[in-house]
């Protein structure tokens, strides 16, 4: 099948071509509408706290926002939107292979768990039928903050009716109505990972839980190369663990070490309960640190101040914020700005480094008249 160009693979504009596939065993069926060989985007799913996340990042969520606006104006009765394998990464934190997503137009496609089947048998699909140009008209105006502002508080008082499951191997994510696409769309537009490093948005109403979730990273495809590592290395050991959960904690633990980072691990759960993580002991102990009673008496900006004063080697205020959130029950990740700029406060500057001494300068030999003229001479 022919690639596009590499200057369109990270085109997210309005009127982005796609390829439309005709299928006759799917029930429900009929046009199933895909990106095109070579697209930029890439998109990973799982399960976490009972929620079924589509993960990607700021690129795919603008990717993805045109996919589901446009439903808008090109659903027909049997028309799904289908992210297959080309277009899949393994989760970013374990490298769990990720399922297929489809999203279907609920007020006119029926798509049940028989036509979830259906198409999953007939995965990959073939060459395309022809090209179709996704139509996503207002999408661009509504990016004002001012217009979609307007659009939310006009609806305000609707709620999503739309549902996301997982249908026989693939993620099925399903607006009800045409208003349920369209606010999917503008969450998905809206997110920015820029300022920490991830953001997300719910697709479904509280109801003692949510059923659906956008969650993007702004470092995505580089966390997905780290979980690749550390679940091949995992997978090499003689003694893996047997079970998922147990494949997925190790994977967790050696993606740390794979990253450079298991030192930030302070808070670590052990047979006898919490205790200081094992390669956060060595480092704290040069703090005179050696449990989290001591830590939580001397506290976050205090120990910090003995690891610099002690020339730690791979310092870095990753390590504070680390600190804090042990301390604190969070990830260091979740320390907010205004905390971090306190705790820059409480440690202060660190000291200069000692001004080295001015080196002598060497004095040129004196030359003999006759090197001088023997100089002279040659020139």
């Amino acid at each position: 099948m022919k690639r596009q160009r590499p200057g369109n693979a990270r085109s997210v504009r309005d009127g982005l071509k796609l390829h439309r596939h005709e299928v006759r065993s799917v029930r429900g069926a009929r046009t199933v509408i895909t990106l095109r060989p070579g697209t930029h985007a890439r998109f990973s799913t799982n399960r976490f706290h009972e929620t079924w996340h589509v993960l990607s990042d700021d690129h795919g969520a603008r990717l993805l926002a045109r996919l589901l606006w446009g439903l808008l104006y090109q659903a027909r009765p049997g028309t799904v939107v289908l992210i297959d394998r080309e277009f899949l990464a393994p989760t970013p934190f374990d490298a769990d292979p990720a399922d297929p997503i489809v999203l279907v137009p609920g007020w006119c496609t029926r798509f049940d768990d028989r036509s979830a089947a259906g198409l999953k048998q007939i995965l990959p699909l073939g060459d395309s039928c022809g090209t179709v140009r996704w139509q996503t008209f207002g999408l661009d105006r509504m990016q004002d903050p001012e217009a979609r502002g307007e659009w939310w508080d006009r609806r305000h008082h609707r709620t999503v009716r739309g549902h996301i499951e997982r249908r026989r191997g693939l993620l099925v994510l399903t607006p009800n109505t045409p208003e349920d696409a369209r606010a999917w769309a503008l969450q998905a537009s809206a997110l920015d990972s820029t300022r920490y490093g991830t953001d997300h948005a719910y697709l479904d109403q509280w109801d003692h839980g949510h059923d659906g979730e956008i969650q993007i990273f702004r470092r995505f495809r580089p966390m997905v190369s780290v979980a690749r590592q550390a679940r091949t290395q995992v997978l090499a050991r003689e003694n893996r663990p047997g079970d998922p959960d147990g494949l997925r904690a190790a994977v967790w633990s050696q993606a740390e070490i794979v990253r450079g980072d298991a030192h930030l691990r302070i808070r670590e759960w052990s047979v006898r309960g919490y205790e200081i993580g094992r390669a956060a002991a060595p480092m704290l102990a040069a703090a005179d640190v050696h449990s989290l009673d001591e830590l939580e008496a001397v506290g976050a900006a205090e120990t910090y101040r003995r690891l610099r004063a002690a020339e730690v080697k791979g310092l870095t205020l990753e390590m504070l914020w680390a600190l804090e959130g042990a301390l604190t029950y969070r990830d260091r990740r979740m320390i907010s700005a205004e905390r971090r700029r306190e705790l820059i406060a409480e440690i202060g500057e660190a000291p200069a480094p000692a001004t080295p001494l001015p080196r002598r300068r060497l004095r040129s030999p004196v030359r003999s008249p006759h090197a001088v003229m023997s100089s002279a001479q040659r020139r």
